[in-house]
């Protein structure tokens, strides 16, 4: 990991150090968002388990995960472009970046499905929201 203190050379617009700082932040940041949903999930799971039954709980789980998750692979999706564009200015990183986007936005839309029973282009402003309520 690249842990460097910003001093009057480290942030110069030329040197790449703090982009790639930027970079590890929201990567740990989204595996601390990925934490959290899953921790949350589970734990709202449990408690409408035992007031609503298993059906509900299911639900509201999916729900919560997957809010988590789509914070993370945002978050994930952000570090990558910045490593990429700052750090790693080969077209061979672009085309892994672009293939990483790829495969994040269907696990993103897989995930918006598994909750609403729709695609995301198939719901209406707010859909989503009020089919995991």
């Amino acid at each position: 990991m690249i842990w460097v203190i910003a001093t009057e050379e480290s942030s110069l617009l030329g040197d790449f150090r703090i982009a790639a700082e930027v970079a590890v932040i929201l990567e740990l940041i989204a595996i601390i968002a990925i934490v959290i949903g899953v921790t949350a999930a589970l734990a709202i799971g449990a408690v409408t388990w035992v007031r609503q039954g298993a059906r509900q709980a299911t639900l509201a789980f999916k729900r919560v995960i997957a809010r988590g998750m789509l914070i993370g692979l945002d978050l994930l999706i952000a570090a990558d472009v910045i490593k990429t564009v700052t750090l790693d200015g080969t077209l061979e990183s672009a085309l892994v970046l672009g293939l990483l986007v790829l495969i994040r936005t269907f696990l993103s839309w897989s995930m918006v499905l598994e909750v609403s029973g729709k695609w995301p282009w198939q719901l209406k402003g707010g859909e989503f929201e009020e089919a995991e309520a």
